[in-house]
């Protein structure tokens, strides 16, 4: 048996390059109708171009800041990318040891030109949480926000020195 025959494609014909028919898979055949079929219900709405779930396809997904955590002997540490947000769009809580960082970016973009006017605006609200190892002294975590990062830093309680204690036996 020639091993051409048994590729499953190629057994009907010997011609290099031929397609599967929709008849020998159905189910190909099937996802590529219900593709279009998304495509075309998603694909456009107007000016305003939809993909499936609600995300823009304009490259305007959901924003999810990008999450840095350090941890010394001192304090953690975590770092949060929030480029083109302000200090007054961002809140920080702390419950039940996790801390939640919270904000909404607003993005107003507007161009004239002649009788032309272009704006485009984008809002999106976002939340992390970062679950916190007990050992933290929640009343002196402290915040500070440049240049679009936030910077929280969580300094941990001093664990307590076990000093060593030499018990006398008693004798009889």
């Amino acid at each position: 048996m020639v091993f051409q025959e048994m590729v499953p494609w190629r057994s009907r014909s010997r011609n290099i390059g031929i397609r599967p028919s929709e008849e020998t898979y159905p189910l190909t055949s099937l996802q590529r109708r219900m593709n279009r079929m998304f495509d075309d219900f998603f694909g456009d709405f107007g000016d305003f171009p939809l993909s499936p779930f609600g995300a823009l396809s304009g490259g305007t997904e959901a924003f999810v800041p990008r999450l840095d955590v350090e941890e010394s002997d001192k304090a953690i540490t975590i770092t949060a990318e929030l480029a083109g947000m302000d200090e007054k769009d961002v809140e920080i809580t702390v419950h039940d040891d996790v801390l939640t960082i919270k904000g909404e970016k607003k993005t107003e973009h507007e161009e004239k030109e002649g009788q032309r006017c272009l704006t485009e605006r984008s809002f999106g609200a976002f939340s992390r949480a970062v679950s916190l190892p007990a050992e933290v002294d929640q009343e002196k975590i402290d915040a500070s926000f440049k240049k679009g990062v936030l910077k929280v830093q969580l300094p941990k309680v001093p664990a307590k020195e076990v000093k060593a204690k030499k018990i006398q036996i008693k004798g009889e």
